[in-house]
């Protein structure tokens, strides 16, 4: 069976383009231009959809919002978000959100094809094999440093003072809890975090990383808890000695 694609593109002639040039790589595909309705055939289609292909700046329902509301469904397909906005921040949200892949605006047409190729390949599980997932104790909350994480309320406050976090962030942060002082590579990360197949070439959990390090560390450049481990990945470290560096 041909990989079924759904495309999100409020701007015609680029959708038509994507969907031709999908085509004919065999892909069967569906082209909607509105969140509401893309969201609609996702719940309802009578046929699986492998990947979705999501414009971020689209009318009435930003694709942020789009993604949010099928990541929120526990719906794991792949989503490449497509987007003319270049910050760093833009990115990041996208990742939050639960894209799976971000390309910036114009793109060319042979990374885009190399793209989907990608997330379809690595998104398609190996017959007979089950993800196996870590059996762990859950943590209703935690304290180290000047942090104190009440998980099960959603509240984490820095030097007494409650901080603003995504869904994202707090759920990466309860994982590394749960994980301390052992070395837990990206792919780990994005099954157990993401629930997305670890072999996904992302950005998602660096950027995330990154962020939840400005939050929860006293000096974000020089993190005390929440180490890199070059080529292996990173290492939560509740109460740090003096020996334990980046």
């Amino acid at each position: 069976m041909r990989p079924h694609i759904l495309v999100v593109e409020d701007e015609k002639h680029l959708g038509v383009g994507i969907k031709y040039n999908l085509e004919a790589d065999n892909y069967r595909v569906t082209l909607v231009e509105d969140g509401p309705t893309a969201l609609r055939l996702v719940d309802a289609s009578s046929e699986p959809i492998h990947l979705i292909v999501l414009d971020l700046m689209l009318p009435g329902m930003s694709g942020y919002t789009v993604c949010e509301t099928i990541r929120d469904a526990g719906v794991t397909t792949p989503i490449l978000m497509l987007s003319a906005r270049t910050l760093a921040e833009d990115r990041a949200r996208g990742f939050d959100v639960g894209a799976n892949q971000y390309m910036n605006k114009p793109f060319e047409l042979d990374e885009l094809l190399s793209r989907v190729k990608n997330l379809l390949q690595h998104a398609t599980p190996s017959p007979g094999k089950t993800p196996q997932r870590r059996n762990r104790e859950s943590v209703e909350q935690a304290e180290f440093g000047n942090v104190s994480a009440h998980f099960l309320n959603h509240e984490v406050s820095v030097g007494g003072k409650t901080v603003p976090m995504t869904p994202k962030q707090l759920k990466l942060l309860k994982y590394f809890v749960e994980n301390p002082d052992r070395v837990i590579s990206r792919s780990e990360l994005l099954s157990e975090v993401w629930e997305i197949s670890g072999n996904l070439q992302t950005r998602a959990v660096d950027q995330t990383v990154a962020q939840l390090r400005k939050i929860i560390e006293p000096d974000s450049s020089q993190p005390t808890h929440l180490l890199t481990i070059r080529d292996a990945g990173y290492r939560f470290i509740l109460e740090p000695t003096d020996h334990q560096t980046e």
